[in-house]
């Protein structure tokens, strides 16, 4: 990442934050690549890289200062909101730009407190977010938890993020509804074995 103190550069850069923010929040961590943040922001494509050599630092700066697109709104029934969402989470996770993002942020945590809070916020909202969730489905009786609520993030996200930046794997229709019956049981037609075949 580029540090020149040349007032091009400094608004070339704050261009491209803008336009790459834009871009996750409009359409997920896979639209930020060099060519699409160059479009975006107005700048040749060599700016973006002069700044940003590979696309995962870009993305890696874009993501500490911005919000989780995921878990927000929780609809009813939740079970098949909360397969929607996990899906989601899954398909971004799984393109290597993001993959890689996760893990640099991951491993940025351990040595760099900037990056160890930017991360607990995200895990705090993304925390409190399938909380509301599930106190729906609790609340609307679609759910007995078993999960300690602790947990229930780790259960859910963990093995996706697990499957997809560490294994490098796709994550199934099966692992989602399987990671979903790990919560508690689920009433009212809404166990694993009513759901539509998904891919």
């Amino acid at each position: 990442m580029s540090n020149s103190t040349d007032p091009r550069a400094t608004r070339s850069r704050a261009a491209i934050l803008v336009a790459a923010r834009s871009l996750l929040l409009d359409e997920g961590p896979a639209a930020v690549t060099h060519q699409r943040v160059a479009q975006q922001a107005g700048v040749g494509r060599a700016t973006v890289y002069r700044h940003w050599p590979q696309a995962e630092e870009l993305l890696h700066d874009v993501m500490t200062g911005v919000d989780i697109p995921f878990f927000h709104e929780p609809e009813t029934p939740v079970r098949p909101w909360l397969h929607s969402q996990l899906r989601k989470l899954a398909d971004e996770l799984a393109t290597p730009q993001v993959a890689g993002a996760t893990l640099t942020l991951m491993q940025g945590a351990l040595w760099d407190p900037y990056i160890a809070t930017q991360r607990d916020e995200c895990l705090e909202a993304l925390n409190e977010r399938l909380e509301v969730a599930l106190a729906l489905a609790v609340t609307n009786r679609e759910i007995d938890i078993s999960a300690d609520p602790i947990d229930l993030s780790a259960l859910l996200v963990g093995p996706i993020v697990y499957r997809t930046a560490m294994q490098a794997g796709t994550v199934s229709h099966q692992l989602i509804e399987q990671l979903i019956d790990s919560l508690g049981r689920w009433h009212d037609g809404s166990s694993r074995e009513d759901q539509p075949d998904r891919p």
